[in-house]
């Protein structure tokens, strides 16, 4: 399988974090993109021209990263990211939900502030991060609901680790001793580590 990602997206290391916490990392070979200049490839694989998008050994190919993410799930039988039913499903998916919307808005939030000077809309820059302070201050609210291993909190971390690479300044720590405490844990981890932006780029080179 080919997995074409981007080094830095959040996205594409939830995926990646998938398959080291399946065991079959080895089984994909990443194809790093230029997501400002898309090749012909990735349109014919992904006519929304993004990334991450996985081409299967049969030429198909998968997108975007909830989908990837439960195809590989289901490549081997433990461990379960998915719940398979009840409850303990819809807590997973929702996370995943809330970890996915902290990476758009923080991805929006980004690419308003690098546009030329004078076409920057501050105020929508300013919604995307009160979105991302009220999607932290629930997570700090319930932690229970990010305990144990699912889908829910690896987006979840893989969130949180985009908002440290490209809003450090931010400080979204403060005020949020249990989250903090959690990603701490989480950073600790084999599949953070082997995942990191910084290491995905030099694994590109």
């Amino acid at each position: 399988m080919k997995l074409s990602y981007s080094p830095t997206s959040p996205y594409a290391r939830k995926v990646r974090a998938v398959a080291h916490l399946k065991g079959i990392s080895d089984r994909i070979e990443l194809v790093a993109i230029d997501t400002w200049n898309i090749p012909e490839s990735l349109r014919a694989a992904n006519p929304l021209g993004k990334v991450p998008c996985l081409t299967r050994d049969d030429g198909s190919s998968l997108y975007d990263s909830p989908v990837i993410c439960e195809y590989l799930d289901r490549l081997t039988p433990a461990p379960s990211l998915f719940p398979s039913e009840g409850e303990p499903r819809w807590s997973a998916l929702r996370l995943q939900a809330l970890g996915d919307g902290i990476m758009d808005a923080a991805v929006e939030r980004y690419v308003e502030m690098h546009r030329p000077p004078g076409t920057q809309m501050r105020e929508w820059s300013e919604r995307q991060a009160n979105g991302i302070a009220r999607a932290l201050d629930r997570m700090e609210s319930v932690p229970e609901e990010f305990a144990g291993e699912t889908i829910g909190t690896v987006s979840l971390a893989c969130a949180l680790g985009y908002l440290d690479l490209r809003f450090p300044g931010d400080h979204w720590r403060e005020g949020r001793p249990a989250l903090a405490f959690w990603y701490e844990m989480c950073s600790n981890q084999a599949w953070m580590i082997e995942t990191a932006p910084s290491l995905a780029r030099q694994a590109s080179k």
